[in-house]
């Protein structure tokens, strides 16, 4: 009997393998009931941790989120995961040696929100973000075939440009792109893709 369930166990264990194998990123992404991209606790474990990635991730670097569009130029990346009141906030960040106060730092952060209540871009000024709020001198554009929110980036953000828009109901997606990176800015958005 014993032998038999260690047979059973093997061979679901295999087939569970082989079907993870032939998952697309998009099926093994953690998404929450609205379809928005969640971390998986292993993510939420490395961001508390702080341990970063070197060489950074690519364009999956996000579970269920496509950055298609990513500069050259970066030695490390880390996820970054906040969960408070409600709202999910999963993204990741690629970055290169520079000191964050060198305007020629390269910075790059994408970041998906799962918030319930968003549904228009005009809710992103009062969006309750515990990091990079859209506050001070705001406007509306077409960045990358988007309509987006924008502002300089600030002090916390640091130097450059940042951009949101939502993605649909209850899906809020934004960039940080440093000084250096906001002539990529475009394409950066346009390459944005969630399942």
């Amino acid at each position: 009997m014993r032998r038999l369930r260690q047979a059973l166990a093997l061979s679901t264990l295999s087939l569970v393998s082989a079907a993870t194998m032939l998952a697309s990123p998009a099926a093994a992404a953690t998404v929450d009931s609205a379809g928005c991209p969640t971390p998986t606790r292993a993510e939420a474990k490395r961001s508390a941790a702080g341990k970063s990635d070197q060489p950074p991730k690519g364009a999956t670097a996000l579970r269920g989120v496509r950055v298609n569009h990513i500069p050259k130029g970066f030695s490390s990346g880390q996820v970054v995961v906040n969960k408070h009141d409600g709202i999910s906030e999963y993204g990741y960040q690629w970055t290169d040696d520079r000191s964050e106060v060198d305007r020629k730092q390269r910075s790059l952060w994408v970041r998906v929100v799962c918030w319930p209540d968003a549904h228009k871009l005009s809710q992103l000024k009062n969006a309750p973000f515990d990091l990079g709020t859209f506050s001070g001198d705001v406007r509306t554009a077409k960045i990358g075939g988007r309509e987006v929110l924008t502002q300089e980036g600030d002090g916390a953000l640091g130097h450059g440009q940042y951009a949101g828009w939502v993605e649909r109901k209850g899906t809020v997606i934004t960039v940080m792109a440093s000084q250096p990176l906001v002539p990529h800015l475009g394409k950066i958005i346009k390459g944005i893709r969630l399942p």
